[in-house]
């Protein structure tokens, strides 16, 4: 007898596992693929990041090295080499979650599983044969997949989702890119870099719906530097195929429009993956819309022993965010406290410069009527980004004006994503913006901007 089976092996399936391995439980962990790690790191966050670290790389060689007194000759394009070195890091992290579960004795089981009744789960194998898992508890962890439009289904081959842009044998001439969120404007760039055409086209009237209005703006403007073009407020509505290109049928306010290009990719949104799970069986419904299945302060679903976070959970579809729970998860289960917070959930967009964010946007608060008062601070001033040659972001501090309490901090720049980590960890021990200006930041550095800005929420900024 087991005391958890896990089903799915992703960032939040595969922690919950090991930290409910060390605190004496006896775990199996079953995932479809043949290798662990979910999404992320099989094709999501980890591919992709190798892809734009790559890309950007290249890009850098063509436009900025010659500023540095560095001269390349004539720069070339291998792009199977590329994807081997993107292939390369995904193993090398697959594998070594693989490595994580034998050491911590968790029995790592690849096939289809499905909750036969509470205590108790099948999972079939890829001939097809079936072996019957008894336990006390079912932790589901199955993550998410790509939502499909209606009228732009997915075939692999014109039509691609996240997945197949993370493997493309040759660099499109045309990408068209559909959604104007984090997954399409990241892969959105590492084809841009490479030398394809880009096109965005964005169903609302901006892009990154998510982030702080003028933050997006900023982005926006940056990406149609490097030549991006965006059709906002435009709606897809069908499309054709002729010949090696994709016709995109669309609207917006000034008519009707086509859009060609030798490749679409379509990125607007995920949706929680519980399909063959056998839950409406059991007496679990997940949301008609999202996928997504309530849950209690404990992750446990309607159904005793039988528990879900992740993807399948209310909250950012984020790697993190499931790491976060899976811990949380296995924790509570064990009778320890933890802690979770929602709120305190950092949001990253790996473009270049990166959008980093922790905390509601100006528009939120506006919409909720909560008053807030904002320090910015402009990284043209910063020196650590002039040496880099990377002086293009800004940083946002919006504190409450009673308390001074930070509600919110977003970074557009330079490594915004590793510059957030003292955001969060501010907001979640509920701290002020004059804690930040009285912590010592390091000189030269980009994160000397994030108290810069705090300074500028009392209008004393040094070097604004």
């Amino acid at each position: 007898m087991l005391d958890l089976v896990v089903i799915g092996g992703g960032p939040g399936g595969y922690v919950a596992a090991i930290r409910a391995a060390q605190l004496g439980f006896k775990v199996a962990c079953v995932d479809k693929r043949g290798t662990f790690g979910g999404t992320c790191l099989n094709v999501g966050c980890i591919p992709s990041k190798a892809l734009l670290d790559s890309s950007e790389h290249f890009h850098q060689a063509q436009t900025r090295f010659s500023r540095h007194g560095i001269l390349v000759g004539e720069l070339k394009l291998d792009l199977a080499a590329m994807m081997s070195r993107k292939d390369r890091v995904v193993r090398d992290l697959t594998g070594g979650v693989a490595y994580l579960l034998k050491k911590n004795k968790i029995e790592a089981i690849t096939g289809i599983a499905r909750i036969n009744k509470p205590g108790e789960v099948v999972v079939q194998d890829a001939g097809g044969a079936e072996r019957v898992l008894a336990c006390r508890h079912i932790l589901l962890a199955s993550g998410s997949e790509p939502v499909q439009i209606p009228s732009l289904p997915f075939d692999g081959t014109h039509v691609i989702s996240s997945t197949e842009a993370l493997c493309l044998d040759r660099v499109p001439e045309h990408l068209v890119v559909v959604g104007g969120g984090v997954i399409g404007l990241e892969l959105g760039s590492v084809w841009r870099r490479l030398g394809a055409r880009v096109t965005v086209v964005e169903f609302l009237p901006k892009i990154l719906s998510i982030c702080d209005g003028e933050i997006a703006a900023q982005l926006q403007k940056s990406l149609e530097k490097t030549g991006f073009e965006f059709k906002l407020g435009t709606k897809v509505t069908g499309r054709r195929v002729e010949g090696n290109q994709v016709i995109l049928e669309a609207e917006n306010r000034d008519g009707k429009l086509e859009i060609a290009g030798d490749k679409v990719l379509v990125c607007v949104g995920r949706r929680a993956y519980t399909r063959g799970l056998g839950l409406e069986s059991i007496g679990i419904q997940p949301d008609p819309r999202t996928g997504q299945i309530p849950v209690d302060e404990n992750y446990q679903t309607r159904v005793p022993g039988i528990f879900a976070l992740g993807d399948l959970t209310a909250g950012p579809m984020l790697a993190h965010k499931a790491e976060d729970e899976g811990m949380a998860f296995a924790e509570r289960l064990a009778g320890q406290k933890s802690h979770v917070d929602l709120a305190a959930i950092p949001n990253v967009v790996y473009t270049w410069p990166e959008i980093a964010s922790v905390g509601p946007t100006e528009e939120q608060l506006q919409a909720k009527g909560v008053g807030y008062k904002v320090g910015k601070f402009q990284l043209r001033a910063n020196g650590r980004a002039k040496c880099m040659d990377e002086d293009e972001g800004l940083v946002k501090v919006i504190a409450d004006p009673e308390t001074d309490r930070v509600l919110a901090v977003h970074i557009f720049g330079p490594r915004a994503s590793d510059m957030i980590a003292e955001a969060v960890h501010v907001i979640e021990f509920k701290g002020s913006s004059e804690d930040i200006i009285r912590i010592s930041h390091a000189h030269p550095t980009l994160s000397e901007g994030l108290r810069e800005a705090a300074m500028a929420v009392h209008g004393r900024a040094i070097h604004a």
